[in-house]
């Protein structure tokens, strides 16, 4: 739910493809809750919770909101934050966290956060949270029988957890091999320096092996067999 993560993305994926070893590049999503206690109230605009949480006029958080709006159009983003719902993101978190483990974590993510800024769907319901899973090819029935549930919540915990001990304090915020932080929606040429650096000094250090087992009759590059 917070703007500059769905820009941030678009960014590290504009570096990201760039980067001549993105084959080798694994992305990992964390769960992170900027309010844990936030209440899903879908008849309260946006601008309006802004303004009662941070103690702002209505009319600057409209402005603060079309500003960043604008920021996102120059990635390529629509943005629509009249049409976004006030919705607590701890069931979201889980269906993240579930399609994780079905290898479409990254899907997960795009898909909600195109359902928040951009399509004003009500994250925190289950039917919306049910139909994305549709979208990226989850069990819709396996989905539905988790959010029922509290399975996955150890496993949003666990990340938060470990936002804290990394020491991340906002969103959005990235970890290169453990060694590198990035913190916020950075220029795609920042990413990519953090990419070479990090990718540099981890291939560095675990370099290609190979112990011979045996050997047999084979042919050379240079036309040669034996």
């Amino acid at each position: 739910m917070c703007p500059f993560c769905y820009i941030g993305k678009r960014k590290f994926e504009s570096a990201l493809e760039q980067f001549p070893q993105k084959d080798k590049i694994e992305i990992e999503w964390k769960s992170f809750q900027l309010n844990p206690d936030m209440k899903t109230e879908p008849g309260k605009s946006i601008n309006e919770y802004l303004a009662e949480i941070k103690g702002w006029e209505p009319a600057y958080a409209e402005e603060v909101n079309n500003h960043v709006t604008k920021i996102a159009s120059e990635v390529g983003l629509e943005y629509n934050m009249d049409k976004a719902v006030v919705a607590n993101s701890f069931d979201a978190h889980r269906f993240v966290q579930y399609a994780k483990t079905q290898g479409k974590g990254d899907d997960a993510e795009e898909q909600l956060f195109k359902a928040y800024f951009t399509d004003g769907k009500n994250t925190a319901d289950h039917e919306t949270l049910l139909e994305l899973g549709a979208v990226i090819g989850l069990d819709v029935e396996e989905l539905k029988s988790v959010l029922e549930s509290n399975r996955f919540s150890d496993n949003v915990r666990k990340d938060i957890y470990e936002a804290q001990q990394v020491g991340a304090r906002g969103v959005p915020f990235f970890v290169l091999d453990r060694k590198y932080a990035v913190s916020g929606a950075q220029q795609p040429e920042t990413f990519l320096g953090a990419l070479e650096k990090s990718f540099g000094e981890w291939e560095k250090a675990n370099p290609v092996t190979l112990t011979t087992y045996a050997e047999g009759a084979n042919c050379t590059p240079d036309g040669e067999c034996e």
